[in-house]
């Protein structure tokens, strides 16, 4: 037998050897997909903060600086955070928000103060 007949007899064994072996290794524990599901649908969708700040700006009616938004966000607990600044990410939040014009949220009415648009 030729060097050129041993190596293709020799690689066509390991392909057929990987084909049977994939199926087996492709195939997924049913145990695994029922645990993903059920922490899924226990999963509630978060609100972000930007999102609670209009909530918060609908029921007050009246334009509110930001920290006292996400201070009424707290009290409502409709967010939490223990980051050092969440006024300043609110009020950076906004602004980019801002720069979408007419489909924006919100308007600012006077110096640090935002209101619903």
């Amino acid at each position: 037998m030729s060097k050129a007949k041993k190596n293709s007899a020799s690689k066509s064994k390991g392909k057929a050897a990987t084909k049977a072996e994939a199926p087996a290794a492709t195939k997924a524990d049913p145990d695994l997909d029922k645990g993903k599901k059920s922490a899924a649908k226990s999963k509630e969708k978060k609100v972000s903060l930007l999102d609670a700040a209009a909530q918060v700006l609908k029921a007050k009616g009246e334009p509110m600086t930001c920290g006292a938004m996400v201070e009424a966000v707290m009290a409502k607990k409709l967010w939490t955070t223990d980051a050092p600044t969440p006024a300043a990410t609110l009020y950076s939040a906004i602004l980019r928000e801002m720069k979408k014009g007419k489909e924006s949220r919100f308007k600012k009415t006077d110096r640090g103060h935002f209101a619903l648009a």
